[in-house]
């Protein structure tokens, strides 16, 4: 099934909301991999998942998997990092938070931003709807019911018309009734008197 003119450029737009989606995700991803990093937290493919909000099967995908195997390779030439003291635990934990919610802050904005795109296209799209095809066909049925109108106001004038002329015609016949009923008694009255 091919794809018609008036729909490729919503296919465009799907298609470059998906990708910019996409590299949205790739890029939260590989911070959480640098946060995870900086903190000394074991990084695994999963926690890196968790961290960025987003879906396993993407973290094992080809752009991110690399970073990941090479933050592992670094975390395990470098041997696992010691135990930080409390308030290394503090700072480390602050730092995770702060990016945390440096990435919800991105997210929120360009989700908003993406809402609004969305809202502004849905509009103008409702109008194309409501303006285009229908103000066409509306034209057309206005047209028609112009044409059954004139139809209609003709045929009542006809019917007027005729109802006068029968009217009319009723009226002589009915005169022409009388004068026949009375020249009748007439001749009756004339008959009866003659010897």
């Amino acid at each position: 099934m091919s794809i018609t003119t008036a729909n490729q450029p919503r296919v465009k737009a799907l298609k470059a909301a998906r990708a910019k989606d996409s590299e949205l995700k790739r890029r939260r991803a590989l911070a959480a991999l640098q946060a995870l990093e900086a903190s000394g937290a074991s990084i695994t493919f999963t926690a890196v998942a968790k961290a960025a909000g987003v879906s396993t099967w993407l973290v094992y995908a080809e752009g991110i998997r690399e970073h990941i195997d090479a933050a592992r390779h670094r975390q395990a030439h470098h041997g696992a990092a010691p135990a930080p003291t409390p308030s290394a635990k503090r700072t480390t934990a602050s730092d995770s938070l702060r990016t945390d919610l440096a990435i919800a802050q991105e997210q929120i904005k360009t989700l908003r931003a993406e809402r609004d795109k969305l809202q502004q296209r849905l509009r103008l799209q409702l109008g194309a709807e409501l303006e285009a095809p229908d103000r066409a066909h509306l034209t057309a049925r206005v047209a028609d019911l112009e044409a059954i109108n004139r139809k209609l106001v003709a045929e009542r004038d006809a019917r007027a018309t005729e109802a006068d002329t029968a009217k009319s015609r009723v009226t002589e016949l009915e005169d022409e009734l009388s004068a026949a009923r009375e020249s009748l008694r007439r001749v009756i009255k004339a008959q009866n008197r003659a010897p």
